[in-house]
C-alpha cells in the first residue's frame, strides 16, 4: 500500500536540494534558474534521454558520467539549453566541476542538465560563481524541493512535484520527483527535465529496467505540440538508505517499486500535459478493444497529437470526425465501422459516434462537457481486448504568442 506525501525530491532519506537565481535568466531576475540535488550517500543511477538526433551538450556529459557510476548529485539550469552552442560540453563539465568542488566529490559523480533557448552560449561563469551560495542553501525540506522545482521551470506556469511512500521488504521506501515541461512535448521523451530520487536499495540493472518500463507508460504517452526537444532528460538516483533488502531481480519487491515509481511519474506526466503552453484543457484519450497495447497506444497518441482535434477541444466543438480521422492516419489497421467515440468530463458523458457513424446528440450537453478543463476522449474498438491511455492538451492562441517570440 502506498500513499502520497510531501517533500518532492527531498522526500527520500539523505537527499537535499536547493534552487537559486544566479543570472542565467537575465530578463527575469526574480526567477530561480539553477537547481542542485545532492545525496548524502553514493547512488546507483539510471537515465533516459531524448530520441532527437540533435542532443544538447549536457546529455553527452551526463551519459559519460553515468557510465562511471557512484553518482552524488544533479545540477541543472533553466534559461539556456546549452544545445548547439559554442563550448557546450566544456561548459556542462564546468557546471559539474563547480558542484563537485562544493560537495567534495569527483566531477564525474555529478550529472548535469539544461533547458531553455537553443544555440546561445551558456554564461557558465554566473553558475560557477553562484554554486557556493546554492550549496549553502541545501536542505532536506519541502521548501528546498519547491525551490529546485521552480529553478528548472521555463514556460511552465506551475511547478511539477510529487512524492510517495511505500512499504517494500519490511521497510518504508520513499520516491519523489520534480519535473519541468510545458512546450516541445511529444512522445518518445517529450520535452522535459525530470529528476527522481529514492532511498530504495535497488541494483543498477533493476533501476534501469524500472525506469524504462515506467517512462514507456507515462512520459512517452504525453504530447503537447508534436515537437521533441534536444534536452529531454529523466534521471533517477537511488541511495539505498531505506535499508530494504536490495532489489536485484524481478520479484514482488521489484513490482512494488515499479508501481510506486509509476504513480509518481504518472502524476508528473499528466501535470506536464495539463500545463501545456497556453493550454486550457487537459485531454485524456483512452482506446479500448484494441488488438494489442501497441495498437492502442499508437492510435491514442495520434489522437492527442492531432492539431485539428486539439483545436476542436479548444473551441468546445464535439467534432468527433477529427478523432476518427486521426485514428485513420495513425498507421494502424482497424475496422472504422466498429468504432465508438464518446466525450466525457465532470459535466457528463455523451456518445457522439457509434459503429463509425455519426449520431444525433445534444449539442448543448456536448459543449457543456467540453467546457470543463479536463476532457476525456473515449474510443472503443472491436479488434481485441487491449487498451491504452495517453494525455495531451488543446492548442490555443496563447501557444502561438508564447512561441512566436520565445527567443527574443
Amino acid at each position: 500500500m502506498s500513499q502520497m506525501i510531501s517533500g518532492g525530491v527531498c522526500a527520500a532519506q539523505g537527499f537535499r536540494a536547493a534552487g537559486l537565481h544566479v543570472g542565467v535568466k537575465t530578463h527575469a531576475t526574480w526567477k530561480k534558474d539553477v537547481a542542485l540535488i545532492v545525496s548524502d550517500a553514493p547512488c546507483t543511477a539510471a537515465a533516459m534521454f531524448t530520441k532527437n538526433v540533435v542532443k544538447a551538450a549536457p546529455i553527452h556529459v551526463t551519459m559519460d558520467h553515468l557510465a562511471k557510476g557512484g553518482v552524488r548529485a544533479i545540477i541543472a539550469n533553466s534559461g539556456n539549453a546549452n544545445a548547439c552552442a559554442p563550448h557546450g560540453e566544456e561548459n556542462a563539465e564546468k557546471m559539474c566541476a563547480a558542484a563537485a568542488k562544493a560537495i567534495g566529490c569527483a566531477s564525474e559523480d555529478v550529472l548535469v542538465a539544461s533547458t531553455g533557448v537553443i544555440g546561445q552560449t551558456l554564461n557558465v561563469k554566473v553558475i560557477e560563481d553562484g554554486v557556493p551560495e546554492l550549496y549553502g542553501l541545501l536542505e532536506h525540506s519541502d521548501e528546498a524541493s519547491d525551490a529546485a522545482a521552480h529553478a528548472i521551470m521555463t514556460t511552465d506556469t506551475v511547478k511539477k512535484e510529487f512524492a510517495i511512500e511505500v512499504f517494500i521488504g519490511g521497510q518504508t521506501v520513499h520516491i519523489g520527483g520534480i519535473a519541468k515541461g510545458s512546450g516541445m512535448i511529444h512522445p518518445n521523451m517529450g520535452t522535459m527535465l525530470c529528476f527522481l530520487t529514492t532511498d530504495c536499495a535497488i541494483s543498477q540493472e533493476m533501476l534501469t529496467e524500472a525506469l524504462h518500463e515506467v517512462v514507456r507508460m507515462t512520459f512517452n504517452r504525453i504530447s503537447v505540440d508534436g515537437d521533441t526537444s534536444t534536452n529531454d532528460t529523466c534521471c533517477i538516483l537511488a541511495n539505498g538508505l531505506a535499508g530494504n533488502p536490495v532489489i536485484a531481480e524481478k520479484n514482488d519487491r521489484y513490482v512494488d517499486f515499479v508501481m510506486a515509481l509509476h504513480e509518481v511519474c504518472y502524476l508528473l506526466a499528466r501535470s506536464m500535459a495539463k500545463d501545456g503552453e497556453g493550454a486550457k484543457h487537459l485531454i485524456t484519450c483512452t482506446v479500448r478493444g484494441a488488438a494489442s497495447e501497441e495498437q492502442a497506444e499508437t492510435i491514442s497518441k495520434s489522437v492527442i497529437s492531432s492539431t485539428l482535434t486539439k483545436a476542436a477541444i479548444f473551441g468546445c466543438d464535439a467534432n468527433w470526425g477529427r478523432v476518427l480521422c486521426a485514428m485513420g492516419y495513425s498507421g494502424e489497421k482497424f475496422d472504422p465501422e466498429k468504432v465508438d467515440v464518446s466525450f466525457a468530463s465532470e459535466a457528463g458523458e455523451i456518445l457522439v459516434c457509434q459503429a463509425g457513424r455519426g449520431l444525433s446528440f445534444d449539442e448543448e450537453l456536448a459543449k457543456k462537457i467540453l467546457t470543463e478543463d479536463e476532457v476525456d476522449i473515449d474510443i472503443t474498438m472491436a479488434e481485441g481486448d487491449e487498451s491504452c491511455t495517453c494525455w495531451g492538451c488543446d492548442i490555443t492562441y496563447d501557444y502561438i504568442k508564447i512561441n512566436g517570440d520565445y527567443r527574443t
